[in-house]
């Protein structure tokens, strides 16, 4: 008899423990109709962040902080966290997340613009890990962008990745659906790259540079 997936999936996005500051942040994402990462999305970045012993890494997408907060929980203590965002009132939320979160000031670096006009204007190969989830009409160009942020050992995250569940679905056939499923297939065939799609939340698709 098959397992039921979904029961498993459902199990595994509310196993994480999530942090108070996080909650907060979530509740104001909430009220200001911004999309956040599901808990489970966001111990894995945490782990992820951890896992590569992250000192600096990139988010394209604050929104109100929930994912910047499980990522400072993973990186170095004195690691700095550069976010970018289109919305400059979801980064002013976003600071009292960080500071509920007992992030120093110093920690965050918030840069209000579009991720691809900022992206360019970032260290070549100076960066940890770097976190996609801004428009998704930009990611495909956001992730040449990531990997020459990254150093080698360096990790790129995609969020909602398979975009709930269309990318799976092959009669989906809308620009943005097609978009993403050319992200993932071409990150899969990358030379440069060690690669795992996983199911977690709306879908994480994560590269390790591996030269």
């Amino acid at each position: 008899m098959a397992a039921d997936k979904t029961l498993s999936w459902s199990f595994t996005e509310d196993y994480p423990s999530e942090p108070s500051a996080a909650q907060l942040a979530r509740a104001h994402a909430a009220e200001l109709g911004v999309d956040a990462v599901s808990p489970a999305t966001g111990a894995l970045f945490r782990l992820l962040a951890a896992a590569v012993g992250a000192r600096s890494v990139v988010e394209v997408g604050t929104g109100t902080g929930v994912s910047g907060v499980w990522l400072l929980g993973g990186m170095a203590p004195d690691g700095v966290l550069t976010s970018i965002d289109i919305e400059p009132e979801y980064q002013r939320v976003a600071r009292e997340s960080f500071a509920s979160a007992g992030a120093r000031p110093a920690r965050t670096r918030l840069i209000a613009g579009r991720a691809l006009d900022v992206l360019p204007r970032l260290a070549d190969r100076a960066y940890d890990m770097v976190v996609i989830d801004g428009d998704p009409a930009e990611t495909a160009e956001a992730v040449d962008e990531a990997f020459r942020l990254l150093r080698e050992g360096g990790l790129l995250v995609i969020n909602d990745a398979l975009a709930r569940g269309q990318v799976a679905d092959p009669a989906r056939r809308d620009p943005l659906t097609v978009s993403k499923r050319g992200v993932v297939k071409e990150l899969r065939e990358r030379e440069d790259a060690v690669v795992t799609l996983l199911p977690t939340g709306d879908g994480v698709i994560a590269a390790l540079k591996v030269r």
